[in-house]
Formats: structure tokens, C-alpha cells, sequence
């Protein structure tokens, strides 16, 4: 019996360290400087050696480009900016500092992480803001953004007061980012005076997760207990070890401002009257417009009935993305058709789209969207499914004789499983089994339901397409996915959505599993 036991006892305790190795995180703490030198940078480094132990972290720390490569970068999870300044990487060493972010790593910013490589502008977009100056160390009032939901303010009041040295910053913070905390200018000297002052923010920028608070100049600030819980969740979400959890019950993704969205616009085609920009003849080969930069309000919003309404014109091609990435989730809108086409789609259907799942960088596909799922919007085809780029699924699904003439894969539940992907598998697109949709000019009801790896394809209440298996390949390996941002496109049609809820979800609704025979 006491060998027995003792068996027992070795066997959980290799059962324990196994746990244990699987759900530990591997960080590195970059803390080099060429500009200047912190004198809290050995404090914070204790303070990483303390939590690694707490949180069960395997913890490296450098102050060496020649640390940060590509194969170096394979076991890591985070890489931590300890109050860096100037320039710290050489070009071999960027080079593999962009190849892990978009290979989905995690960074993490602290105080003058933002003081840092000002020669680099992929940088300045990852980082959100750049450093001008600041005022003297003092108290100051910080407001916390709840409803962000994320989980490195989740243990703050609404505001608070500490005591750390205050960034001003060269412009104002990327609008690309989730900001978390801001600073009431009111309450300390030397204020920015802007009417926003944001401190602490996080953004998902081109596969990878980052995170920067301003707070970490003093060697208090880390002995406190609010600003240490800040940056360990700050490290763990970088790390998806957590998520930032979608709020139950429905929550409206539409507002007059788009806040809770991001414009990209791609390449304009010749035909748009636009001066001073690069022009193509399909509307995709040439250099986009980028990020928040849409001259010609593709994406603009109207009341109507007091209804926020989206309002896209198609002129240029351009995706609208949540700032936030969603998994598990049943996401509803409305949506009608304009009247307007545009090059190069005047003699083709009016087409639209609602990509999900979507990967990696923005523009990656045609200049213009991301690698994605596509919830197919167009004229008699709602529902359709495509795989964009490197994100592709399963559909089940049989090769049927259509109208027109031509053999094309059509969803059917019954049918075996097809993989269907862009330019490697027989087809990258499956149609709709029966069209549902509503004459143009009035109002349908899109929903798209996400569980794990499997989603929903539904048009006025029936299930018109099923994905499955939802993977994505990147740097030579298959990853399965089941979150990413949600995108909007203008595909050279004039449309209109509204009501676009979202809220988060266990399990298919029976209804729809039903008919999707799940």
C-alpha cells in the first residue's frame, strides 16, 4: 500500500511539472539603452525575477541585438521593453523582431519603451506614440476605461492617483489603439493640454498582441500592488494565456464614430477622381491608402430614424476591422443594397463581403484586406463562402451543375468534407445551398455564429453554409484558429448596414444546429 502510494505521489508530481511546463510563459526582458538610462531599469528587472516565480514565468533578460533573431524568438512568448531608449536593434535584428509580431508574438512596452527607435516607422505603428517630454515626477488622476473589459484594468476603480513621471507625446496616440487609462490633465503641472491624454493602451497589430502603460520611471512604482497586477495581466494577455472577454448579452459594434472599428483603404482605381495618390487598373495591384487614411469617406455613418447606419460608397476598396479580435460569438446586422457601382465591378455584380477570422497584416490580401474567413455578400449570392489567402476551412459540400452551366461546389450537411483554400485546393469557394435573400433595397438579416473552429453562414434566418476545421498557415506550419477580428468590405457597390450586435456564445443555438445538421 505505501509503495503504492509513493508510486502515486511521483506519478502526480511528474503529472504536476508537465502541467506546469505546458502553461508557463517564456519572456524576455529587453532593457538596453542608447539614449537615457533609467535608473529604475535594475528595480524593474528584480521585480520580473519576482513575478516570474509568482506567475511560473521561465524569465531571460538582454541588453543585446544579437539576442533578439528569429530562432531566439521561436521560445518566446513576450518580449518585454524595460524603459528602452533610442535605438536598440540593429537591422538584423528588426527584421526579426517584425517577423515574430507577425508571427503572432506578444510585446510589452513599459514607460520609455515609447522613447525608442524613432528612426523606425513599423515601430511607431506597433507602438502607437512616440516621446516629446514630460514634467516633473508627481501625483496625477488617472481614468480607467472600463469598458474595454480588459483584464490589466480590470482590478482599478474608475480613477485613480499615483505617483510616476507623465509622457506628453509628439503627436496624438494612434488611433489604431485601445486606450485603457488616460490622464486627467487637470490633476498634476505640466499637463499635455488636449482634451485626450491616453497612458496605457493595447492593440492587435499584424498577428501580435501589444500592450504599453507610461507608468515605470520610479523605482516605487514597482512595489505597488495596482501597477504590478497592470503589468502582469498586460504580459499574459500579450501572451494569450488570457483573453479580453466578450461582456454577456448583446453589444452594439455601430456608434456615429466608428470607434470601436479601424479604416483601411486600398489602392484607387484610375477612375476615381482623387489626386496626388498612386492609381491601378484593378483596383487592387497598387500601393493602398493604408490605415485610416480615407479621403473619400468610403466608410462614413448617417442617422436615420435615430438608427446609426453604416454607410459604404464602394468607390475604392477598403475593409472596415474591429480593433478588437472576437471568438465565440454570434454577430447579427442588417443590411441592404445602394444604387451605385463603381470600377472595376460596373458590368459584374454588386458585391460586398463580412470576413472574419481575419490574420496577420492588413492589406495582405489584394493591397486591401486581411487573410480571412468570407461571409460572401453579394447580389444572389449571400452566404457564399471564400478562403482568403492563408485562412481557409472545411465545408461539406458536393461539385453540382449550377444555372449558368459551370461545376461548382455547393454546401449540402450531408455531404463528405471539402478543404477549401486560395490558389492550393480544388475551389476556394462553396455556394449557398438556396438563396434567401430579399429584393435589393430592402433589409436582410445576416448572422454569422462562431464556436471553436466551426461557424455559421445564416441569411434571414436559415443556415446557408457551414465551415469547418478553420486553419491558418503561416511561416511553414498550420495553426487551427478560432478568434480574429471581423471585417467589413467596399467591393465597388454602394451598401448599408446597421444594427451590428455581437454577443458571446457556448454552443450553436438548437435551431440552427438543426439545420446545419451538427
Amino acid at each position: 500500500m505505501v509503495k503504492k502510494r509513493i508510486i502515486l505521489l511521483i506519478v502526480l508530481g511528474i503529472g504536476m511539472q508537465t502541467f506546469f511546463a505546458q502553461n508557463s510563459i517564456n519572456v524576455l526582458v529587453y532593457s538596453k539603452t542608447s539614449g537615457f538610462r533609467h535608473r529604475s531599469i535594475p528595480t524593474g528587472k528584480q521585480a520580473f525575477k519576482t513575478w516570474a516565480i509568482q506567475e511560473n514565468w521561465n524569465i531571460q533578460f538582454s541588453e543585446e541585438p544579437s539576442d533578439i533573431t528569429t530562432e531566439k524568438l521561436n521560445n518566446i512568448d513576450v518580449i518585454v521593453f524595460l524603459n528602452t531608449t533610442h535605438d536598440v536593434l540593429d537591422e538584423a535584428s528588426r527584421k526579426a523582431f517584425k517577423k515574430y509580431i507577425q508571427n503572432g508574438g506578444g510585446f510589452v512596452g513599459l514607460h520609455a519603451a515609447t522613447d525608442t527607435e524613432f528612426h523606425w516607422p513599423w515601430y511607431y505603428q506597433m507602438i502607437g506614440a512616440y516621446f516629446k517630454n514630460h514634467p516633473k515626477v508627481q501625483s496625477a488622476r488617472l481614468n480607467v476605461h472600463k469598458a474595454c473589459n480588459h483584464p490589466s484594468i480590470a482590478h482599478f476603480e474608475n480613477t485613480f492617483t499615483v505617483k510616476d513621471e507623465w509622457y506628453n507625446f509628439t503627436k496624438d496616440v494612434l488611433p489604431r489603439v485601445n486606450v485603457l487609462l488616460t490622464l486627467d490633465d487637470t490633476s498634476y503641472e505640466g499637463k499635455k493640454k488636449d482634451k485626450s491624454h491616453p497612458i496605457s493602451w493595447y492593440h492587435y497589430y499584424e498577428g501580435g498582441r501589444v500592450f504599453y502603460t507610461g507608468m515605470g520611471h520610479t523605482n516605487e512604482i514597482y512595489a505597488n500592488p495596482d501597477f504590478i497586477k497592470h503589468v502582469k495581466n498586460g504580459v499574459e494577455w500579450a501572451a494569450k494565456k488570457i483573453d479580453v472577454p466578450l461582456k454577456k448579452g448583446w453589444q452594439n459594434l455601430l456608434d456615429k464614430d466608428l470607434s470601436k472599428w479601424d479604416v483601411f483603404i486600398g489602392s484607387p482605381h484610375k477612375s476615381v477622381a482623387i489626386e496626388g495618390v498612386e492609381k491601378s487598373d484593378d483596383g487592387k495591384s497598387g500601393k493602398p491608402l493604408g490605415i485610416h487614411n480615407d479621403p473619400k469617406k468610403v466608410f462614413s455613418t448617417l442617422e436615420e430614424n435615430k438608427e446609426t447606419i453604416l454607410k459604404i460608397s464602394g468607390e475604392i476598396y477598403g475593409g472596415l476591422s474591429t480593433k478588437e479580435e472576437y471568438g465565440n460569438y454570434h454577430l447579427k446586422a442588417k443590411f441592404k443594397w445602394g444604387t451605385k457601382k463603381w470600377e472595376p465591378r460596373l458590368q459584374r455584380k454588386m458585391d460586398n463581403g463580412i470576413l472574419y477570422h481575419c490574420q496577420g497584416v492588413l492589406g495582405a490580401f489584394w493591397n486591401v484586406w486581411m487573410y480571412s474567413l468570407e461571409f460572401q455578400v453579394q447580389e444572389g449570392d449571400c452566404g457564399d463562402f471564400y478562403a482568403l489567402g492563408d485562412v481557409y476551412g472545411d465545408v461539406p459540400s458536393e461539385r453540382k451543375k449550377t444555372s449558368s452551366g459551370k461545376k461548382q461546389f455547393v454546401y449540402n450537411p450531408k455531404a463528405k468534407l471539402h478543404s477549401f483554400k486560395s490558389k492550393k485546393f480544388a475551389s476556394s469557394y462553396v455556394k449557398r445551398n438556396k438563396s434567401f435573400e430579399k429584393p435589393n433595397g430592402e433589409w436582410n438579416t445576416f448572422e454569422l455564429i462562431c464556436v471553436e473552429d466551426t461557424s455559421l453562414h445564416i441569411v434571414n434566418g436559415h443556415v446557408v453554409n457551414v465551415v469547418k476545421n478553420a486553419r491558418y498557415d503561416i511561416d511553414g506550419k498550420t495553426r487551427s484558429i478560432s478568434s480574429g477580428k471581423i471585417q467589413i468590405q467596399s467591393e465597388a457597390a454602394e451598401a448599408y448596414y446597421k444594427d451590428i450586435i455581437i454577443k458571446p456564445i457556448v454552443k450553436f443555438p438548437k435551431k440552427y444546429k438543426r439545420q446545419a445538421k451538427l
